[in-house]
């Protein structure tokens, strides 16, 4: 089944994030597929305060590949950031099979650059720039 959610602007992203997470729910390992800018981290952003993630909490590990947050119901939510990525290697260096094994939430960017290592079940999900700036959310299941 195909699925699409349209945000056509800022003001707009925290229902998004909320109807996403609604859409699905039971998916752990989601990987958001988009050119720079596009909103990746913005997104991802979005989706970690909708699961209560403190404000101040959520960055992006574009240096560090990983960053863990707390949702409110005291589970972990792992964001990864693969853009500096040049080596499948350094992603198995930094323990990726332990995190994505973890049963916890994980938010990846940039999954093309470890495309091999993702798993079969892995919500692959595309972020489209619109001409008018709105952006569009893609997936199927």
């Amino acid at each position: 089944m195909n699925h699409e959610i349209k945000i056509s602007n800022l003001s707009e992203i925290g229902s998004a994030a909320r109807e996403f997470l609604s859409q699905t729910a039971g998916r752990n390992l989601i990987a958001f597929y988009a050119p720079m800018g596009a909103g990746k981290t913005t997104f991802t952003t979005a989706i970690c305060h909708e699961l209560g993630v403190r404000d101040d909490a959520v960055s992006s590990p574009t240096f560090a590949i990983v960053n863990e947050y707390r949702a409110s119901n005291g589970e972990s939510v792992y964001h990864f950031d693969f853009y500096r990525i040049e080596k499948e290697s350094e992603a198995l260096d930094i323990g990726l099979y332990d995190y994505l094994d973890s049963g916890c939430l994980c938010l990846m960017e940039w999954p093309e650059n470890i495309e091999d290592l993702l798993p079969e079940e892995t919500l692959k999900v595309s972020i489209s720039v619109l001409e008018d700036g709105s952006r569009l959310l893609r997936w199927e299941d």
